[in-house]
């Protein structure tokens, strides 16, 4: 942290607020930064001080910070309807044309939308559909999901048992029965010397296939995977990965389901990862670039296999029984709904794409460097793996000792960036520029050195 005495703000914070993913006992000490206000991919402190915001916030800002166009959009809405629910036959026109709107982005591919409020509760939701649907065909045992280590789903009960990260189940006594996990795709780290990516892709689908059926096919209901792992450690699958796992998949009569939470509206250059890898989902989960997370929006898209045997089952009980208070809210579907226009309008998917090969190309010049093993990543998401020693891979000890300090001395360089172990993270938001990605590698470039100074 940039300052060692905590202001009244600070104080007030430590006191009352416990922060998610946060060290509390370390945050009682550090005290927080707090972001007073933002203009397009900068935010600032309420020290006054500017940061070049890497991360799009959480991942999520496509549009930049202060779009006045949302703040008029989400107006506009309060002003005529700030809220109603999509209950027992009711709805209301943002709603409906946000539906409309991402069902033709998939071009036929998917049917039906559900609104929720965030990506966790997407893919909780995702986990109650798959077990209704398969209840529907008449096969009580087909519950089983398979999610892969290091993928990362959401917090739910639900959602955080899909996750395979171990700072997401310990001492939350996670995961639930049902869900199980197959291997990280990383090739850098998971790759004997020599074995192609192509072979390894192979073997992954080999060991998945073993898991289903170990397990037993009639008891394995999906596969739930990102199309580019983010929080995980920004993890691109090596080539043919997602043809190969998709095939076992299709074999095995195992839903495939696509977690575009960080990956949609244009992240990797075109407009969900899905069509950047060739998968080919029965549902789409998405959320955070929805609204550039003006407003707390999830959306989950399904294709007509699962949306008639849903619909159809509903009939028979005669309900279906989910939905929240704020499923498909007034205010954050006309937001998303701006947010889309303004993607559209200002060829932001394009320039993501061309800005993404700058960021790439910047970020692999620093590959020489002695502290970086691996730069990886996929149009405007990257990420930078440190390592102790170059030729071996050898990672630092304690894991995630460098990354942290890289997280730290980055905020004394104006630069916001995220730690996940000692990766660091980069996802600016889509309008960023390319005289900007170019100061975000120079101020990461010489948190870098920082970095080699506290490791020596």
């Amino acid at each position: 942290m940039l300052m060692t005495t905590l202001n009244d703000t600070q104080l007030r914070d430590v006191q009352y607020q416990l922060h998610p993913y946060t060290n509390a006992v370390v945050h009682q000490r550090t005290g927080p930064i707090v972001i007073e206000r933002g203009e397009g991919v900068y935010v600032y402190d309420d020290q006054g001080r500017r940061y070049l915001e890497g991360m799009a916030g959480l991942w999520s800002v496509a549009v930049g910070f202060g779009e006045q166009r949302l703040v008029e959009a989400a107006t506009r809405q309060l002003q005529k309807l700030p809220y109603y629910h999509t209950f027992t036959h009711k709805s209301h026109a943002p709603a409906i044309e946000l539906a409309e709107r991402l069902i033709g982005y998939t071009e036929g591919r998917m049917a039906k939308a559900f609104f929720t409020n965030s990506g966790s509760e997407a893919n909780d939701t995702v986990i109650k559909l798959v077990w209704y649907y398969n209840n529907a065909l008449g096969r009580p045992d087909k519950k089983k999901i398979i999610a892969r280590q290091r993928g990362y789903h959401g917090v739910t009960v639900a959602s955080a048992s899909l996750t395979g990260l171990a700072g997401n189940h310990k001492d939350f006594d996670l995961p639930l029965p049902r869900m199980l996990h197959t291997a990280c795709p990383h090739h850098y780290r998971n790759a004997p010397p020599g074995e192609s990516e192509e072979d390894y892709a192979t073997r992954l689908a080999a060991e998945l296939e073993a898991l289903i059926l170990r397990e037993g096919p009639d008891t394995i209901a999906a596969f739930i995977g990102e199309p580019v792992m983010g929080a995980g450690g920004v993890i691109v699958p090596p080539r043919t990965y997602w043809q190969k796992i998709q095939a076992v998949c299709r074999k095995y009569d195992v839903l495939v389901i696509a977690d575009e939470v960080i990956t949609g509206f244009g992240r990797l250059g075109q407009r969900f990862g899905s069509d950047v890898l060739g998968i080919e989902p029965d549902i789409m989960v998405l959320s955070k670039q929805i609204t550039s997370s003006y407003q707390p929006l999830g959306a989950v898209l399904m294709n007509a296999k699962v949306t008639d045997a849903v619909a159809a089952h509903s009939g028979q009980l005669g309900t279906f029984g989910h939905g929240y208070t704020a499923s498909g809210h007034p205010v954050a579907t006309a937001v998303a709904l701006e947010n889309l226009n303004i993607i559209d309008e200002r060829g932001l998917i394009e320039h993501a794409a061309e800005m993404g090969e700058l960021l790439q190309q910047e970020l692999r010049a620093l590959a020489d460097h002695p502290l970086v093993g691996e730069v990886r990543g996929l149009g405007l998401i990257a990420g930078v793996e440190l390592v102790a020693d170059k030729a071996s891979r050898r990672p630092f000890d304690p894991l995630g000792k460098a990354g942290a300090h890289a997280y730290e001395r980055a905020h004394a360089h104006g630069l916001i960036v995220r730690g996940i172990q000692d990766t660091v993270a980069f996802c600016p938001p889509l309008i960023i520029e390319a005289a900007q990605v170019r100061d975000m590698v120079q101020r990461f470039a010489a948190t870098l050195e920082d970095v080699s100074a506290f490791v020596a």
